[in-house]
């Protein structure tokens, strides 16, 4: 499957994860879409692969390295090196669901400690 593709189907994967997670520590929609927003910008994203890189097995190191190769497709805010490794993360959780539910499991939930952090921080 192209990686252009993966990256979409890891983009949706990760923000229905965040929205559930919101749905349940938020009290309004806008709350809600506030701390989703934070999360799934392309900055958070490379920080997200950043911190998972370690934990990362063989095939998944190398699917993220021919993400990260992957040319950027148009115009983005961010710079190009975290918008890499932002899609390299989509990718990873694209690849992930297709092929092991259990392991995207571990690695989604392994981002929720990382998050915090990173939330905390960027709100204030």
């Amino acid at each position: 499957m192209p990686l252009r593709v993966l990256a979409h189907l890891g983009d949706a994967v990760f923000d229905l994860f965040e929205r559930e997670r919101a749905v349940h520590s938020t009290r309004t929609a806008r709350q809600m879409h506030g701390k989703v927003v934070l999360r799934v910008t392309a900055g958070a994203q490379s920080a997200l692969l950043e911190a998972l890189t370690p934990a990362l097995n063989e095939d998944e190191v190398e699917i993220v390295r021919m993400a990260r190769n992957l040319k950027p497709s148009g115009y983005r805010k961010s710079g190009q090196s975290a918008y890499r490794k932002a899609t390299a993360f989509e990718v990873l959780l694209g690849y992930l669901y297709l092929v092991d539910r259990e392991r995207l499991r571990q690695i989604l939930e392994s981002t929720v400690p990382a998050a915090s952090a990173q939330d905390t921080n960027q709100e204030s």
